[in-house]
């Protein structure tokens, strides 16, 4: 009768395109990280900055202990001399020996062996030439400069102790721009290169699908604040690890503030776009056990139980993959009282 038909919100199902963020965990690094590496080992004699400390590209960091090196380019400059002495004599030599050569005084072949000790004195010249430029190269060498403006990171090493080319004596990072690196699984890369998109009207254009252009990303902190620039997604590894099944991406953040710094961590946040799926609202579904459930209006406006497949979260819509169709009619609020059967 007219007095049994309910008044409800309906809702018309029709299609949109869904947007599903998802997360993963990243690991924050300087785009440019740079060992501190000795080229000489030694003594450490003096530091000159402390650890986090910023300097710019070519300050002095540290000073090993150069009277080895300056000992060692003394002695060379000492070689250079004797070479060069010997080379002047090789040569008043062989000027001695040719007007001789000439008048048939001496044999030709004494003028050869002159020549060829020429040559000789001419070769170890070069040699301790090439020895103190070496020399030199060692002493300065001694003092150590940053090859890029950044932090320093932790100094294990204090004036006294010995460095050597082995081990980097510290880390320097430029964190202007860091690289954001997390892990994705196969099938999720294969989701996301057939619906991450750039925006919604072209799904294609995305760095996963080959475009050239790169998505943007958004950023959580450890504490679960967001980050205020949006990163892009501009690296995606070309093999997926054979241990893990996963691939290796990474992001680029604009470091303003500073806040970054290598080694944090953070979580990452990416939309993956679904063209043409049925949303609807949350609240119009309803669970039993395993099952769930939306009333669904036939033509005459009597209400059915349908039961639904649920593919995702899109803000506060479900995505619904199976059960409804476009054109369908569900009631969004108030059902809970209905049973199959009922006039609305």
């Amino acid at each position: 009768t007219k007095e049994n038909v309910l008044a409800l919100p309906v809702l018309e199902i029709d299609t949109a395109t869904a947007r599903v963020t998802r997360n993963f965990l990243g690991t924050i690094e300087g785009k440019v990280n740079v060992e501190i590496r000795p080229q000489v080992g030694g003594i450490l004699e003096d530091i000159y900055i402390d650890e986090g400390d910023f300097v710019e590209a070519g300050k002095p960091l540290f000073k090993i202990q150069a009277t080895p090196y300056q000992e060692a380019l003394n002695n060379a400059i000492a070689n250079e001399k004797v070479a060069a002495a010997k080379l002047e004599a090789a040569k008043i030599e062989v000027d001695r020996i040719k007007p001789l050569i000439e008048h048939q005084v001496m044999s030709e072949v004494r003028l050869k062996k002159a020549e060829s000790e020429y040559r000789l004195a001419q070769a170890s010249l070069e040699q301790a030439t090439a020895a103190v430029a070496t020399a030199k190269f060692n002493l300065s060498f001694t003092v150590i400069n940053a090859p890029v403006s950044g932090y320093i990171g932790r100094i294990p090493k204090r004036v006294g102790n010995v460095v050597s080319l082995s081990e980097p004596i510290t880390f320097l990072s430029d964190v202007a721009e860091v690289y954001v690196y997390f892990s994705i699984s196969e099938a999720d890369f294969l989701s996301f290169r057939k619906n991450t998109a750039k925006t919604a009207d072209d799904p294609k254009d995305s760095i996963l699908s080959g475009a050239q252009r790169p998505i943007e990303i958004s950023l959580l902190l450890a504490d679960g604040t967001p980050y205020p620039y949006k990163g892009t997604l501009d690296m995606v590894s070309g093999q997926v690890n054979r241990t893990t099944g996963a691939l290796s991406m990474r992001a680029t953040f604009k470091n303003r503030d500073k806040i970054l710094r290598s080694g944090n961590s953070g979580t990452l946040k990416m939309d993956e776009f679904y063209p043409n799926v049925i949303l609807i609202p949350q609240q119009a579904i309803a669970s039993i056990q395993d099952k769930d459930f939306v009333m669904k209006l036939t033509e005459d406006n009597k209400v059915v139980r349908q039961i639904i497949t649920i593919d995702g979260v899109s803000g506060d819509q479900y995505i619904v993959s199976g059960g409804l169709k476009k054109g369908d009619r569900i009631i969004t609020e108030g059902f809970q009282k209905l049973k199959e059967g009922d006039v609305v």
